[in-house]
């Protein structure tokens, strides 16, 4: 499993605030959050973080887009969890972000109280469902 991040931070401060953050929080001691996300893609940034061009509030068309492309993954083997509560991120990327030959996109989870264990734990048993593993 590979992880990216797709993000609507709001401001450029917003922005700094969260790459900072992920450089902070701790996986397990000594590991952050950012190093596991660099070392899924040979150090290479390919998250997708705010609001700023080329990126826009609506993640269907601009951050996941451009994550398939830097990333090589299909959408539909792409999962997707969303804690926004003022809008529906997921519902648009289920239905702008689709395969041409499988006409699926990303298995969506909303976590609209946060993503815990059991949230995580629940969109990985859809995704196995989907793909039959």
């Amino acid at each position: 499993m590979k992880v990216a991040l797709a993000s609507s931070a709001n401001t450029p401060f917003a922005e700094k605030v969260g790459r900072a953050s992920l450089k902070m929080l701790e996986v397990v001691p000594g590991v952050t959050v950012w190093d596991v996300l660099m070392r899924d893609w040979d150090g290479v940034d390919v998250n997708q973080i705010g609001r700023q061009p080329p990126l826009s509030s609506n993640k269907s068309m601009t951050h996941f887009p451009i994550l398939r492309e830097k990333t090589g993954i299909r959408y539909d083997r792409m999962l997707f969890f969303d804690d926004c509560n003022w809008g529906d991120h997921c519902g648009m990327v289920e239905e702008n972000c689709r395969e041409d030959d499988s006409d699926l996109g990303p298995v969506t989870m909303r976590t609209p109280y946060g993503l815990g264990e059991s949230e995580f734990r629940k969109g990985m048993e859809a995704y196995a469902k989907r793909s039959g593993s």
